[in-house]
């Protein structure tokens, strides 16, 4: 693969991914109303960020300015990270969970592959102004694992290392 092939194909997973956690996250906003709010906030915010992400792939030279530190470098942790989501969407979907396994299982995905990847780029330091705009665009929903880890103190929901 070339280098542009694999920028290309990363590109295409961390979309895969937002969008995932998108539908993930509806689930969750539809199942648990008392915390509705708070997952349609992530539900947008994750449909924000592949949007982003897709503005940069329909550009007339795609990847030529993007910020070469946005995108996780592992393309297969991505796969599996959107094939997990996907199985989980599917689990949810015949046997719902609990609000504690939901908040949980949405702080996990928030700190693996792709997700806390964007992240750091959003804390690191840069010279680029595409990098710089895409911050700045993308800077009202920043550290969803903070934000999931405060909800569920501020709800008393417990931590659970989930499998």
């Amino acid at each position: 693969m070339t280098m542009s092939q694999t920028l290309a194909a990363l590109l295409d997973e961390s979309i895969q991914l937002e969008l995932n956690l998108a539908r993930l996250y509806t689930i969750f906003n539809d199942h648990f109303s008392d915390d509705e709010d708070f997952w349609w906030q992530l539900t947008m915010e994750e449909r924000s960020h592949a949007a982003l992400l897709q503005q940069e792939k329909k550009q007339p030279h795609p990847l030529q300015f993007f910020p070469e530190n946005l995108l996780a470098k592992d393309l297969e942790a991505l796969r599996a990270n959107n094939a997990r989501i996907v199985k989980e969407i599917e689990r949810f979907a015949s046997l719902p969970s609990t609000r504690e396994e939901a908040l949980n299982l949405a702080l996990k995905i928030e700190m693996s592959a792709g997700e806390a990847h964007f992240q750091e780029f959003m804390e690191s330091e840069s010279d680029s102004l595409t990098a710089e705009l895409f911050k700045t665009l993308a800077s009202e929903d920043q550290n969803h694992a903070r934000r999931i880890r405060e909800y569920m103190q501020e709800q008393g929901v417990k931590t659970v290392d989930l499998p």
